[in-house]
């Protein structure tokens, strides 16, 4: 299958035109987040947690970009430094070619219409003591919406595209189930209809079958809205489902990144390898070889020399422990990019 498959193309068969690649819509160039480490009487800097370092990728216009890791690798924290709800450390993002991160004051507010983010938690994002028509709405009265009757009359339109009922408006949090509570994230994002939204895990805390449901949901939503998403998650199988292409993160770098089908059918990553092995099988005749990595997650604070991963990795050599590999494309596959000495 083509890696092309999966990804939006501009084209016109009448006058034959080649087709191109969509136009990015988030260019990330060398992306750092260090969080310092206070210590002593005096609070002082005793040393720096390497959260996201030294991190580059592209999200292109109306594909959904799979993020995906073990907890602690900085999957959050990039999606929190792209929307600035996280100052970086250093670095580039870039929304439609101009730089977020030298934006201030009122550009700065204007954009922040473009790019919203459905958090991991469906209960502690939501304000207990708001209805959920006062929830949804109030992004509408910071961007200006101030006529009341106005502001309901969207956030009714919202409700209804995510499924819940008009009778919902005036209830509390509390009176919503896990599912439930996700739509009205899922809906305060969207309300002001957005280009970009960050899925910071999204169906994590719900039950398996509200998960489908959801997942359909934001499909659904995709292409009705024409959005771009950024999914951050643990679980592979639902990265699958739903990405367009995968990127693979490990102690605050990113170490794979291919078209979803290249990445599950020929992970090249010696810790993707691993990742892909946990993942089960439904049916019992066929086995496949599971990979276990020895040893802890190294500490973000002190991570190793060298590739991070070599610690962990059965294939390492001595090289490994010297040398940090680029984040280079694969001379089979441009489009397949991977942070790994020995895999060419």
């Amino acid at each position: 299958m083509s890696t092309d498959e999966h990804r939006p193309v501009l084209s016109n068969v009448e006058d034959g035109t080649v087709e191109q690649p969509a136009e990015n819509l988030i260019e990330v160039n060398n992306l750092v987040k260090y969080f310092p480490v206070r210590g002593g009487a005096l609070q002082r800097v005793q040393g720096w947690v390497k959260a996201v370092d030294g991190v580059s990728f592209t999200i292109r216009k109306g594909e959904t970009l799979g993020l995906v890791g073990e907890s602690g690798c900085g999957k959050t924290t990039i999606g929190r430094c792209i929307l600035r709800l996280t100052e970086p450390t250093d670095g580039q993002v870039r929304f439609e070619g101009e730089n977020l991160l030298t934006m201030k004051g009122g550009k700065l507010k204007e954009l922040r219409r473009e790019m919203q983010i459905i958090f991991q938690d469906p209960y502690s994002s939501l304000d207990p003591r708001s209805p959920i028509g006062g929830i949804i709405g109030e992004a509408l009265y910071v961007h200006g919406v101030r006529d009341a009757g106005e502001r309901e009359r969207r956030v009714r339109e919202i409700m209804d595209t995510v499924g819940l009922s008009e009778e919902h408006f005036r209830r509390y949090p509390h009176e919503f189930s896990g599912g439930q509570r996700q739509r009205i994230g899922i809906a305060r994002a969207l309300v002001l209809h957005p280009k970009f939204v960050v899925c910071d895990e999204p169906v994590s805390a719900l039950d398996v079958s509200i998960q489908s449901q959801v997942l359909n949901l934001l499909r659904t939503l995709q292409r009705g809205f024409d959005l771009t998403y950024l999914f951050i998650a643990h679980n592979l199988s639902v990265v699958e489902h739903i990405s367009d292409r995968v990127a693979v993160m490990y102690l605050g770098k990113m170490v794979e990144l291919a078209e979803r089908r290249e990445l599950y059918c020929n992970p090249r990553h010696p810790y993707t390898r691993a990742l892909m092995s946990a993942i089960p099988i439904p049916n019992p005749d066929v086995q496949r070889e599971r990979i276990i990595l020895e040893g802890d997650v190294p500490s973000p604070l002190r991570p190793p020399s060298g590739c991070r991963f070599h610690p962990r990795c059965r294939l390492a050599v001595d090289l490994c422990s010297r040398e940090e590999p680029d984040f280079r494309p694969m001379r089979t596959n441009p489009d397949h990019l991977v942070a790994c000495h020995l895999v060419e």
